[in-house]
């Protein structure tokens, strides 16, 4: 018998309840980490409507409160309804987060702002430009999929904003002013220190709220035990690596495809390939790269108790008594 062949299991049957808390797969693996994140940095996830997202909310939030679902729900249709409920809502707001900012748009949008870097790094406009909306939609992403509850003023973002961007852009012009005299390859990688470097900067600025108030710590049964700065670093250093580590195989790989095919003359007797090339091995690249790279931590990470600052430990242990040994917290994406 085939799996088409398989008789549809119903929610309704099941004797043991499903943990929608935590993702299908195990979160303990690497394996089970990449699997979780294929689905939900999948880009068709983009192509589903608002009112089957909010379908997918509310069944979610009905079976986990024990609610009654519809005899005909299977296994199947309610976990597809969870993946689309983590592509599209924050886990600790419940907040429909802003479309392009969802990590399920990394790789159609990293494709066309990664593609115009590779494509045009050479004038000094176009390293303004492309590095200005590379990381301005960085940072939208990175506020978007920040750790915790924490709210940041408009000037708090504002000023978060121009120090992210600026700071990239600076780079990547002081990059550009260096490699001049060397090899078009070392020209090509530009972007990708540009970018590796701006993580480093972008992030932390717009995640500040966390840096300076901390992120929600948890314990083994979801509650909310208080707000750690350590955690937050913890939460942020993980996250800055697995980005540059997300870009790293599309902005290496690519330039040095380009300039093989730069030195055979392919490019010089075909120009018009330039562009379909470099989209194409981006894109290529990326759509690996993205679930790979973010399956390299868990995104509910943890943290030894005791490595907590005191404060937060004296404030757990005088409100619930006997500490847990581990705390849990959404490091983000």
């Amino acid at each position: 018998m085939s799996c088409e062949d398989k008789e549809p299991v119903y929610v309704k049957d099941l004797k043991k309840r499903i943990n929608l808390d935590e993702p299908r797969y195990d979160q303990d693996t690497y394996t089970g980490r990449a699997r979780h994140f294929f689905l939900t940095t999948n880009p068709l996830n983009l192509l589903v409507s608002g009112r089957r997202l909010e379908e997918a909310r509310c069944l979610v939030a009905k079976y986990r409160c024990g609610e009654p679902l519809p005899a005909d729900i299977t296994v199947k249709q309610l976990w597809r309804a969870k993946v689309l409920y983590d592509s599209a809502y924050h886990p600790d707001t419940g907040e429909k987060m802003f479309l392009i900012g969802r990590m399920s748009a990394q790789v159609p949008m990293n494709v066309l702002i990664t593609g115009g870097m590779l494509a045009f790094y050479k004038s000094t406009p176009a390293v303004i430009f492309w590095q200005w909306l590379n990381q301005s939609f960085n940072a939208l992403v990175n506020y978007t999929n920040r750790s915790g509850d924490m709210v940041q003023s408009n000037k708090q973002l504002f000023t978060s904003y121009v120090c992210a961007t600026g700071g990239a852009v600076g780079t990547a012009l002081y990059l550009n002013s260096l490699v001049k005299s060397m090899p078009p390859v070392i020209g090509r990688m530009v972007p990708f220190a540009a970018v590796a470097a701006a993580n480093c900067i972008n992030i932390p600025m717009m995640r500040a709220g966390e840096l300076k108030h901390g992120t929600p710590v948890f314990d083994d049964h979801n509650n909310k035990l208080g707000y750690s700065k350590v955690a937050a670093k913890n939460g942020i250093g993980q996250v800055i690596l697995s980005r540059i580590c997300m870009a790293l195989p599309g902005m290496v790989v690519t330039p040095i495809v380009m300039d093989y095919l730069e030195k055979r003359g392919t490019l010089c007797r075909y120009p018009w390939m330039t562009l379909p090339t470099t989209l194409g091995v981006l894109g290529f690249c990326l759509t690996f790269a993205t679930p790979l790279a973010c399956a390299f931590f868990k995104q509910k990470a943890s943290i030894p108790y005791k490595h907590l600052e005191p404060e937060i430990r004296e404030e757990i242990e005088k409100k619930y008594g006997e500490p847990p040994k581990v705390v849990y917290f959404n490091k983000g994406l």
